[in-house]
């Protein structure tokens, strides 16, 4: 694992971090949570982590992004060909932009991640997960607005 951690601005004890593969070369990277903003880099390729915007997540990633989480993690399951997926979107990611550091916002394709779908029983689209060390803590079914993921996220 590669670690990302830059500056001091939060101390060791009180620093949260979250774990993130590289979208552009797969290595797993550690980031300070509270540095986010900072626009912290892969410590392999060096490209920067755009952990401002939802992360994408597979089967493969979701299961060591959610628990090794520091921080809630807030995952939005879609499918591309959803209508009320894509209307949700832009207050996804709004969401991410506002609150990086703080929240972590990720999507899953069920098309594309069927094992992890099954896995928590969604059975429609759009679903919304709240997580919290690992565990789901809340959930909301159908398109919501920024104001109803807000609460859904607590932030």
């Amino acid at each position: 694992m590669t670690v990302t951690e830059r500056g001091d601005a939060a101390t060791p004890e009180t620093a949260h971090r979250i774990t993130v593969r590289c979208q552009f070369c797969e290595t797993w990277n550690r980031v300070v949570a509270e540095r986010a903003s900072d626009r912290p880099k892969c410590g392999k390729c060096g490209k920067p982590m755009l952990i401002d915007r939802p992360i994408a997540l597979n089967d493969d990633t979701f299961a060591r992004t959610v628990t090794e989480s520091e921080i809630p993690v807030l995952v939005d399951f879609y499918a591309d060909w959803c209508g009320p997926c894509k209307i949700m979107a832009p207050s996804v990611d709004q969401l991410a932009a506002e609150n990086q550091g703080k929240l972590l916002v990720a999507k899953l394709d069920t098309d594309r991640a069927p094992r992890t779908a099954q896995s928590y029983d969604i059975r429609g689209i759009p679903t919304t997960i709240l997580f919290r060390a690992g565990k789901e803590e809340n959930r909301l079914t159908g398109a919501a607005p920024l104001k109803a993921l807000q609460q859904l996220a607590g932030v």
